[in-house]
């Protein structure tokens, strides 16, 4: 096992979200150092705790002293997965850094393959899903319509089908954090800062324990916050839609004035009226509710609050002593 001390700059830091991950997490420290300890780097694993209530920041911290090159950094509260991975990718040291999810669905074992771009000079190693094993059709289907939206909508070329796990040179890290906003969808970042890139493909696995913390309530979330967060193409779209029930409403007034006066038709009441209003009342709220996303996030960012607040970080020094205390009081 491959070891850093304090002293030391890492080669390589690995950045794990976690929240509410306490059955994965043995599996995933197991895994995850028995494919660095071959690598002969000077390696660190940050595990960002992010509020989680299961008890795994404590179990990560009861064993970071035996895995020796673990740090754990507990975020006061949830703050969401885009700010762990700032809060980790702000702590990472490594003249490298990967981010991978505690969850297994990405495997630890490409990470030598990432290792060996970034040795030719590459500073993103963005890794490509080929296959989503473990989903359901119906998430694969909307993941995939997803990402296509945001191409479209989006100004900037975000890869298809490329999640958080990728690697990132220091050059790259040290770019992202330089990033100031509090909207932060990452991905959007990520492809922001640009820097030469390569695209590796894998399959992604199912969840090694546990369950996922996303529903598609929370996924729907994330998209939007995905497409309002780097493109005005929604307000061009409300401005579209304006014009175009403006045009209907015109043209069908016109129509009903016309069949009145050549035809003597009387003029259509209480369905054609209803119908009206309604098309229009819908449209005006969807206008509103697309402006309201933009001026919300305006609102947040005006306020300069934080993305995140660390209750404290623990390094493998500190969780040692924190190991050696708590045998003590046992013994005691």
């Amino acid at each position: 096992m491959t070891e850093t001390h304090a002293t030391d700059t890492p080669d390589l830091s690995v950045v794990i979200p976690v929240y509410n991950e306490r059955d994965v997490l043995p599996l995933c420290l197991d895994r995850l150092q028995r494919v660095l300890a071959p690598l002969g780097l000077v390696t660190e694993l940050l595990f960002v705790d992010d509020g989680s209530r299961d008890g795994g920041a404590e179990w990560l911290i009861a064993h970071a002293a035996d895995a020796g090159n673990c740090r754990v950094i507990r975020l006061s509260r949830n703050f969401g997965k885009e700010a762990a991975m700032s809060a980790g990718l702000a702590m990472a040291r490594g003249a490298a850094v990967v981010l991978i999810d505690a969850d297994l669905q990405d495997p630890p074992e490409m990470i030598p393959d990432m290792i060996a771009q970034w040795r030719d000079g590459v500073d993103v190693v963005l890794m490509q899903r080929r296959a989503r094993r473990g989903e359901s059709v119906f998430k694969r289907f909307s993941s995939r319509l997803f990402y296509r939206l945001l191409q479209y909508s989006s100004s900037l070329e975000i890869p298809l089908d490329v999640g958080d796990f990728r690697l990132m040179s220091r050059r790259a890290v040290d770019a992202l954090n330089r990033l100031p906003e509090r909207n932060r969808y990452m991905k959007g970042l990520f492809a922001w800062i640009g820097m030469p890139a390569v695209v590796l493909q894998y399959d992604r696995a199912p969840r090694a324990a546990g369950d996922s913390k996303w529903n598609y309530l929370e996924l729907l979330r994330l998209a939007i916050e995905a497409i309002t967060s780097f493109s005005t193409r929604p307000l061009k779209l409300a401005i579209l839609l304006g014009l175009v029930a403006a045009f209907c409403g015109g043209t069908f007034g016109l129509w009903i004035v016309f069949k009145a006066l050549v035809f003597g038709d009387p003029v259509q009441g209480y369905p054609s009226l209803i119908a009206i209003i309604t098309f229009l009342g819908g449209a005006q709220l969807i206008t509103v509710g697309i402006v309201g996303e933009y001026v919300g996030k305006t609102y947040i960012e005006s306020k300069q609050r934080p993305v995140y607040l660390i209750r404290d970080v623990i390094e493998p020094s500190t969780a040692e002593n924190r190991a050696q205390a708590a045998a003590a009081e046992d013994d005691a």
